[in-house]
């Protein structure tokens, strides 16, 4: 019998859910607005009828989250209906920045003084609690929206303000108007990268971020692995299974972004889903671990290694630059075409047509192509990407 799994609204890294499904020979029943079984997503219990009629008509195996925003949804339809998945009573801690931090604050670990807004007055409180500088953010965006460094009290006003007055929609979600402020914490970022299965928490691999200038936060690349002291690589690996374990993440892979505060890890966020920003094949390239496979068997209570999930490395070091533009018309990129012809290039995109708008650049949709690259050394990566963003410039 072929078996079945139900992917909602994938997207970035959930695309890839989808396609290692068919390879293994199995059905993806996509979900989601104008997908083949067509419901909106964002409304919960239709979702749940659409999914518990899939089911009955040939039962699925699993259900799969597409996408960060889906993600508490996918666990508790799982658990409604006897499937695999991570505690739905736990995984709203995983879209929640604020129930986040609190469940990491009760564990003893490190992370950042913040407060909740409970309502835009209290602001001045919450300045005055946190101090300068500090980050605002919505609880539950994802790719850097709305999320703005300040330097005062009138920043912190605008940054508030600009969540508040946004109406752009992200896959038919708005922005959230629930806020926290926290204190900005200077270090280089990371990302550790795993997956939870059977009681066990694996940190596959410890990826760096490469940021643009605040005070936005931007993703412009990942270079994989991070080019740390082994010591450092396994107090972060260790800080990551305690948040893991912290915030209630029972199954599947996640998703832990954090800054080194000196040699001290210390959380950004976690979310309980694959990486996005193609960082899954940079994982794939160079330690062997296909994510999306594993969290496939994940979310059918199957084994892994049976699935193919684990393979010979091909490359040392791997990474991605993100070229980005903002304020104008997208019309071309100059030296792009050249790099597709490197031996040391895996991949190009272009996310946009020519003539197509640029976002402001607060976040992921101010990015407009993308190179990933393979190397030699982490260190070589790190000139990769260097030199990607020297080769091309964004018309």
């Amino acid at each position: 019998m072929t078996i079945r799994v139900a992917v909602i609204e994938p997207v970035s890294s959930g695309l890839a859910l989808v396609d290692r499904a068919h390879a293994l020979g199995w059905q993806a029943v996509v979900v989601g607005a104008g997908q083949p079984v067509d419901v909106d997503p964002n409304d919960e219990a239709a979702l749940a009828d659409a999914l518990r009629a899939e089911h009955r008509r040939a039962p699925l195996a699993g259900i799969l989250a597409g996408c960060e925003y889906y993600v508490p949804a996918a666990a508790r339809i799982a658990a409604a209906l006897g499937l695999p998945g991570t505690d739905p009573a736990t995984v709203d801690r995983a879209r929640d920045k604020a129930l986040m931090r609190a469940a990491v604050a009760a564990a003893g670990l490190a992370g950042p003084g913040y407060l909740e807004l409970q309502d835009v007055r209290e602001l001045d409180l919450g300045c005055a609690r946190i101090g300068f500088p500090a980050v605002v953010k919505p609880v539950d965006s994802c790719g850097s929206m709305g999320v703005r460094k300040v330097a005062d009290p009138a920043q912190a006003r605008a940054a508030v303000a600009a969540i508040h007055a946004e109406t752009r929609l992200d896959l038919g979600v708005p922005l959230g108007r629930r806020v926290i402020i926290e204190r900005y914490i200077q270090g280089p970022e990371f990302s550790a990268d795993g997956y939870v299965l059977d009681g066990e928490t694996v940190v596959v691999a410890v990826t760096r971020k490469l940021l643009g200038p605040e005070p936005y936060f931007v993703e412009l690349g990942h270079l994989t692995p991070a080019d740390l002291p082994a010591a450092v690589r396994a107090r972060i690996g260790e800080y990551a299974r305690a948040v893991v374990a912290a915030v209630g993440i029972t199954r599947g892979p996640f998703h832990c972004e954090l800054r080194l505060a000196g040699d001290e890890p210390v959380l950004m966020e976690i979310a309980a889903r694959l990486p996005g920003d193609r960082i899954v094949d940079l994982l794939a390239a160079t330690e062997g671990v296909d994510l999306p496979t594993v969290a496939l068997a994940a979310a059918t209570g199957g084994d892994p290694a049976e699935l193919g999930a684990f393979r010979v490395p091909r490359a040392r070091a791997a990474g991605i630059r993100f070229l980005t533009a903002a304020g104008a018309a997208f019309t071309g990129l100059d030296g792009f075409d050249d790099l597709e012809g490197e031996p040391w290039t895996a991949e190009t995109e272009v996310f946009l047509p020519s003539g197509a708008p640029v976002s402001d650049p607060g976040d992921f949709r101010s990015r407009v192509a993308a190179v990933r690259f393979e190397a030699d050394s982490p260190a070589h990566a790190l000139q990769r990407w260097h030199e990607v963003g020297d080769r091309v410039r964004v018309r």
